[in-house]
Parts: C-alpha cells; structure tokens; sequence
C-alpha cells in the first residue's frame, strides 16, 4: 500500500537567489507516496510552479534536500505549450523515453511497449497521427500526460494541468490521475486552482500558506478546520456547503418540500432568485417526481395553473409576491 516514499524533501528552502534571496517557501519537510495523488493548492503568485520546477531538479533550491530527484524517477507535465512544428503526437509521446537511449538513439521493444501502454491508459489512440498544432488545449494535455507516463517513473508532477480547459476536460484529467495513481501506484503531484475538483478527487492536500509554510491534510478536514478559508479568504462562497452565499433580496420565505434533484435544482432557482427556505413559511411549495423522472409544477394562485418548467414557476411566484405572505399553498410539483 502507500508505505513507501519515491520522493521527500527535508529543511527545503525554495526561492531566488540574490543579495537578499526572496525565499518563497522556508523549512519544508514533506513526503510524496505511492498510490497517492496530492494537490498543491494556494493564492496565485504564491510559489506553486516555482516549488514543482524545483522538485523536478529544473531550479536549485536556496537550501535543504531532495531525495529521489531524477530524470529516472521525475517525470514533468508543465503548463507552457510545446512548440513542435509537425511533430505528430505519436513523436511527441515517444519522448518519454529518451532518459532511456544510449548514444545510438534507438528504441527498443521494450521501450515501444511503454508507450503503447502510456497511449492505452490515457486512451489517445485516435490523436497519435495527428500534428501537434492540430491538437485542442486539452487534447495536448493528454498527450503530455501519455509522454510522462512513457517515461515510466514513480513520480509525476504537474503544474496547473487544467488550465484553460473546459469542464468535460478538467474532469476528464483529474480523475485520469486519479486512476493512476490507484491503478499504476505512482505518487502524483498536481498544483491546481480547480477547488471543487480537488476536494473530490485528491488523497491529499498541501495548502500553501502566507507563512511561507504548507499544511497537509485530506480535503475534509481542511475544509472543517478552517484552513481553506484562513487561506483562500473567500468572498460570498461557502466552502462548508459549496455554494455561492446568496442575498434573499425579497425577504420572502418559501417552505420547500420535497427530495432528490427536482428539490436541490428548485432550491438553487428560488435562493438565487431572492427567495429563502424557510421551514415555518406558510407559502409552500410540494416537490413530487413520478417514476418516469417527469416533473410538473401546478400553482395554486387565482385558481390552478400548471408549469412546465422552473423558469415558469418562477415567474408566477415572482408576480404574486406582493400577496405571497397571505398564500397557503402556491405550488404543487409532481
């Protein structure tokens, strides 16, 4: 299991080195594990990139040690776009094994073996014929991640890889390291500002702080300590519940009855509209959801109207509320 530690750093001190070196983390003493994704999260401009291009032996650090740096134990997924020319993705992955070759630059079968694997597990069969500049922001992503992974070492870094993707593809590359992790046991670092995704996928979590320190921990506890918020310092979200706070301007209260997504969604529609739950209100609405996931919204306001959708009832409630308060039942959702 994870027991063992491919790459630790003691007393590390990481920064720029001048008449004044500006030190950007101070006495650090952490440990990567295999079968372990991390995620190192913290304020822009903190040291992030500057911290994951140290431990891949690409900055010196101002003092302390790294065991287990190496081009034969580290392998790099950084932010910056290669600028291949034509190189097809199939060439690109292909480069992972170059710490391998000697001076005839030869590949071996054993060498085209971990490729094909690296191409299997990220399942980019359909872009290896293709040039680099023909590939989308997250496609390339996937193909830096195949290229590391040919390189066939215990640990991976990656610095900021979902930036500037879209959702389907974020989410797509996180739970790939996920699996990674679990599946080839390798200890994964990922320096990210996808907080959502972070909490849900990461075994671990290094918090930057302005100490010039990281704290550990798993998600949760972090969450419940406070930590992310004496970190993040964040402004109208709540971490604890995951949403946006949101000002009930109606000063309205409505008493939401009901489960499931019907009830979460119609929730987030009246918050977000200015409205608040509350369980005492005698404006109510009933949520029911027939077994075929069918939803109907019938309203009870100057004789029975029915709505066929959210935006529908909010627009009538949003008309009656100036008599909202002397309504006993204005919805009836099935």
């Amino acid at each position: 299991m994870m027991n063992t530690s491919p790459l630790f750093i003691k007393n590390l001190c990481i920064g720029y080195p001048g008449l004044n070196n500006h030190v950007l983390f101070d006495n650090l003493n952490l440990s990567l594990y295999n079968g372990q994704l991390v995620c190192f999260m913290g304020p822009n401009g903190i040291g992030k990139s500057t911290l994951i291009r140290t431990l891949a032996g690409a900055q010196k650090p101002l003092s302390g040690e790294i065991k287990g740096i190496g081009n034969k134990n580290v392998s790099v997924v950084l932010t910056e776009r290669v600028n291949a020319g034509m190189m097809t993705a199939r060439e690109l992955v292909s480069f992972g094994r170059y710490p391998y070759l000697g001076w005839s630059v030869r590949m071996t079968e054993a060498d085209h073996s971990k490729i094909d694997e690296a191409v299997q597990q990220v399942r980019i069969h359909n872009l290896l014929d293709k040039s680099i500049h023909e590939l989308s922001d997250g496609q390339m992503q996937m193909v830096m991640i195949a290229r590391a992974l040919a390189q066939d070492t215990p640990v991976l870094l990656l610095d900021e890889p979902t930036a500037h993707l879209d959702l389907n593809n974020r989410v797509e590359i996180m739970n790939l390291l996920r699996r990674l992790a679990k599946e080839n046991n390798k200890a994964i670092l990922v320096s990210t500002h996808e907080l959502d995704l972070a909490l849900q996928t990461a075994d671990l979590v290094w918090l930057a702080t302005s100490q010039k320190s990281i704290r550990v921990g798993i998600s949760e506890d972090l969450v419940l300590d406070g930590t992310f918020d004496e970190v993040f310092r964040f402004k109208g979200f709540d971490l604890k519940t995951g949403r946006v706070k949101q000002e009930p301007f109606r000063h309205t209260g409505i008493q939401l009855i009901g489960d499931g997504h019907a009830y979460l969604w119609t929730k987030n529609a009246l918050e977000r509209n200015g409205f608040h739950i509350d369980p005492n209100s005698n404006l109510t609405i009933k949520i029911k959801t027939t077994t075929e996931e069918l939803t109907t919204w019938t309203g009870f306001s100057n004789g029975e109207k029915t709505f066929l959708s959210i935006a529908e009832l909010l627009s009538a409630l949003i008309n009656i509320i100036p008599n909202a308060q002397s309504l006993k039942s204005v919805t009836e959702i099935k």
